[in-house]
């Protein structure tokens, strides 16, 4: 393609732009809606797998050892604890240790007549995969010397289930909005051609070839897909860094991390520009579709 032909369709892509500047600017507004309700959607996607990793972390199952076995005798059961699938690590708490943490977390007068007798070698156990935690427990018991496991089974389902929850919604809801987006602008694009239309059909009789007529079309999706993709971004960058600057300067704040938005700053631009690259130009060549058929 020359020069001056590759000007002419750049042209021409940017004239109908200012053309329809009201229809190019409705798009560019719905792209940018559309591409910050997903990026939010993903962004708390992103923060919620974050804190169940960190309930993964901090969320323990207590393996209890048969009173009968002496502190040497509990304390080789933890290869054999550590060898069950799904066992992150395991921590070897003897009974004595264990009376210390009960008694730091009762009044003297609750604490009156207990002594180390009353509890039992345990392990402290922390698992690679929550979601697993019931399988984990019966593994757990099926090892010797282990007479029972404490684990916080409801706690564990009410995390998995809230992020399934939330990764079902956000694939939905990125599907609508990218086929809303691209209805919009197919519509926006098809409005531009309706009132060239005539020009087209004589462009295609003079021998005008389809990928020339289409060409301009696909630069104004192009342009108003990255334009909308761009100030989504920045939208995005503001709302997320307003909204986590509140919620650390609350209570919540100190119970959990969120992940700052540097960290996901360069996958986030690409996936807009890239989602707002393709719905531009599926978007004009779509709407043009028609009009090419003379």
């Amino acid at each position: 393609m020359s020069l001056s032909r590759g000007s002419y369709l750049i042209r021409e892509g940017f004239r109908s732009i200012k053309t329809h500047s009201f229809m190019s600017f409705a798009s560019v507004t719905i792209i940018m809606a559309c591409l910050i309700i997903m990026g939010s959607v993903s962004l708390l996607s992103l923060n919620i797998d974050q804190l169940i990793g960190d309930m993964e972390n901090q969320n323990e199952v207590v393996a209890l050892v048969d009173e009968t076995y002496s502190s040497e005798d509990a304390q080789a059961l933890q290869s054999l604890v550590e060898a069950v699938p799904n066992v992150s690590d395991a921590e070897f708490v003897d009974r004595a240790v264990a009376m210390d943490t009960f008694m730091n977390n009762f009044d003297r007068d609750f604490r009156d007549g207990i002594d180390e007798t009353v509890f039992r070698h345990r392990f402290v156990i922390h698992l690679d995969d929550i979601s697993l935690m019931s399988e984990t427990k019966s593994a757990l018991e099926s090892v010797e010397g282990i007479v029972k496991v404490k684990a916080h089974l409801e706690y564990a389902n009410a995390f998995i289930t809230i992020r399934n929850i939330v990764s079902v919604v956000s694939l939905v809801l990125t599907v609508i909005l990218v086929f809303v987006s691209v209805f919009i602008m197919s519509n926006t694009i098809k409005l531009a051609t309706f009132g060239r239309r005539e020009e087209i059909g004589i462009m295609k009789m003079v021998g005008a070839t389809n990928s020339f007529i289409r060409l301009p079309f696909i630069i104004e999706g192009l342009v108003l897909g990255v334009l909308g993709g761009g100030l989504a971004f920045l939208a995005e960058w503001g709302l997320y860094g307003l909204l986590t600057s509140r919620i650390m300067g609350t209570l919540a704040g100190s119970f959990i991390s969120i992940i700052p938005f540097d960290k996901v700053a360069v996958p986030m631009l690409i996936a807009y520009l890239g989602i707002g690259v393709f719905v531009g130009v599926f978007g004009g060549v779509n709407a043009i579709r028609n009009y090419l058929k003379v």
